[in-house]
């Protein structure tokens, strides 16, 4: 369908229904057609918009409404016009008609033909010859006899309910603006029935050039006269629609009687049940999308359960991680713990030792002393009872040990046994040079002299008895004590 046009001169108008602003105007179109002549030289060529402005300036005073090229060819080019009001085209074709355009550059002279718009309607004769042939119609029945309107290119927004606030073509609408005609039986508007593409396998949603969504739509009357009414006030007409604010616009509308059996009881029922199977197979869709949705939801929810079971895993062993890694720490802190503790008992069973072994060693040192004591005790008991000999002169101690070699022993003590060579030496006063310088027997008799009812006592415990004892006796203490305390001392 053509754009809708604005329309400036309503004069000529027509009511269909006022109420909602629609009226019907009357078709006020004319073809005009140009001979083009030969084009003798090549490479030149007749400008379309340079004769569209020559056929503009032929029509005087007025102007077109609308003037476009419908169709160009190497011989003609023709053109559709319309203008304002039916009674401005018969002055339209006394300027154009029979008249002649030269152009620049061209020597030949173009002819004009115009002539009225024939439109494309069908007749009374149209369909009672159709419906009088066809073998499938019965015309006792609805919908197969001529009783039914087919509307093409009927704007949306022309037939919406005010008050719905939408765009879409209401029934309803289109029931009270052709019952102006007659009583209306039924009327389908296929836009409306979402499973009517699916059924048909046609698009019902078309776009007019001006950007409106156009529709379809078939009336069927009860009456035959209702019928031919609205067939002869369509005729030549376009539909108007007319603002709340004065302006009008106009646009082409296609009419024709319906030949499909369109709303016969056949149909409606044929329909009817495709549209349940539809549903059926639409509520089996939405039965399935829903099942697939669920199954997904619960593919969602397992992955989501999975994901956080994977995270409490991860959370588990992360916290085992670090559990092991505090174990770790406290078991390293444990074991410095008892390291330090086995350091300090060791350290402390070391002093403990140590101060065992001192308090040993005292006692040791004290038992020395007393052993001292005894010992000087016991010399001290036997030189008073000592029975005092006789001794034998000899050479003096700086001779004897001056021939000897100041350590031998006397030649007259070499024959005796150790213990009385020992006692002469004693009582000579003879020191540790000759006892070191006599026969080994000599020296072991001289170390083994002194003991006591414990054993053998110490050397030293036996010097310190004899500085004892020398302190006690002072100097008159016999020469036994010196002898034996610097033996002693050396072994």
């Amino acid at each position: 369908m053509a754009a809708a046009t604005i329309v400036h001169d309503t004069s000529e108008a027509v009511e269909l229904c006022p109420s909602y602003g629609l009226y019907l105007k009357p078709i006020t179109k004319m073809t005009i057609s140009v001979a083009l002549p030969q084009l003798k030289q090549p490479g030149k060529s007749i400008s379309n918009w340079e004769v569209m402005e020559r056929l503009k300036g032929m029509v005087h005073n007025h102007q077109f409404s609308t003037l476009r090229i419908s169709k160009s060819t190497m011989d003609f080019i023709r053109f559709e016009g319309e203008v304002e009001n039916k009674s401005l085209v018969k002055s339209f074709l006394a300027c154009l008609d029979g008249k002649t355009i030269k152009l620049s550059g061209f020597s030949d002279i173009l002819k004009v033909r115009a002539a009225e718009f024939k439109v494309d309607f069908p007749t009374r004769h149209d369909w009672d010859s159709f419906f009088r042939d066809a073998k499938d119609m019965n015309e006792t029945l609805p919908g197969e006899r001529p009783d039914t309107i087919h509307l093409e290119g009927l704007p949306c927004k022309w037939f919406a309910l005010k008050e719905s606030g939408s765009e879409k073509p209401s029934e309803e609408v289109l029931l009270k603006v052709f019952e102006r005609f007659g009583e209306i039986r039924n009327v389908d508007i296929p836009m409306l029935d979402p499973y009517r593409e699916e059924m048909t396998g046609r698009n019902f949603h078309t776009f007019s050039f001006g950007g409106h969504l156009n529709f379809e739509a078939y009336v069927q009357y009860r009456e035959y006269v209702g019928f031919i009414q609205a067939m002869s006030a369509l005729r030549g007409m376009k539909l108007m629609y007319k603002g709340e604010d004065g302006k009008a616009v106009a646009c082409n509308i296609k009419v024709s009687f319906d030949s499909t059996k369109h709303l016969s009881d056949a149909s409606i029922k044929k329909r009817q049940l495709e549209r349940q199977k539809l549903q059926e197979l639409e509520q089996q869709r939405e039965e399935q999308k829903r099942r697939e949705k669920e199954a997904e939801e619960r593919q969602r929810a397992e992955e989501r359960k999975q994901k956080e079971l994977e995270a409490l895993e991860r959370e588990r062993k992360r916290e085992e991680k670090v559990r092991r890694r505090e174990q770790k720490q406290r078991d390293r802190e444990l074991r410095r713990s008892q390291k330090r503790l086995e350091k300090l008992q060791a350290e402390e069973q070391k002093r403990l030792h140590e101060k065992i072994r001192l308090e040993e060693r005292r006692l040791l040192l004290a038992q020395r002393n007393l052993q001292s004591i005894r010992l000087v005790a016991e010399l001290l008991s036997r030189a008073k009872y000592r029975r005092p000999r006789p001794r034998p002169r000899c050479r003096p101690r700086d001779e004897a040990g001056a021939g000897d070699g100041g350590g031998s022993v006397p030649a007259s003590l070499q024959a005796l046994e150790p213990c009385c060579a020992l006692r002469e030496l004693a009582e000579l006063g003879l020191g540790i040079p000759c006892i070191q310088a006599g026969s080994a027997a000599l020296r072991n008799c001289a170390q083994n002299v002194v003991l006591d009812e414990t054993g053998p006592l110490n050397p030293g415990a036996v010097h310190r008895g004899m500085r004892m004892a020398k302190w006690r006796s002072g100097e008159g203490v016999i020469g036994l004590i010196p002898l034996y305390a610097s033996l002693f001392e050396k072994v």
